[in-house]
């Protein structure tokens, strides 16, 4: 099995691995289906083929013992998100953590947001 930072996703499979992620493993049907609310355009025979591309780079696992074939993802979540993200602030960041925060507290953070951290990190500074 490979790591989580060894075969990256695309935009495109984020959204598939998004899916799966919130319905289990499910066929290509089911994926279509599920993912036509965000992207109307998305055709079945589209969806199928990409499953089976996922699938061919180790991201997902395909059960061939049963009709139609289900999919499902080969990393759990949180463990492809931190492997994407030290990989994103390695490269835009050059490593440092407190920039990339510092850069989503300047634009991305509501002030209910911002009250939320504070806590946390008041509750947890002396952890950190």
């Amino acid at each position: 099995m490979s790591s989580p930072s060894s075969t990256k996703p695309t935009a495109a499979e984020l959204d598939l691995l998004q899916v799966l992620w919130r319905l289990g493993p499910a066929d290509a049907k089911a994926v279509h289906e599920a993912l036509l609310p965000d992207r109307p355009d998305a055709t079945y025979a589209t969806v199928l083929r990409q499953l089976q591309v996922m699938h061919g780079k180790g991201l997902l696992s395909r059960d061939e013992s049963q009709r139609p074939q289900r999919y499902a993802p080969i990393h759990a979540q949180d463990k492809l998100q931190q492997s994407l993200m030290k990989d994103f602030i390695s490269k835009a960041f050059a490593g440092s953590g407190k920039a990339l925060v510092l850069a989503a507290l300047k634009s991305h953070v509501s002030a209910k947001e911002r009250a939320e951290i504070r806590q946390l990190l008041a509750g947890k500074g002396d952890e950190a």
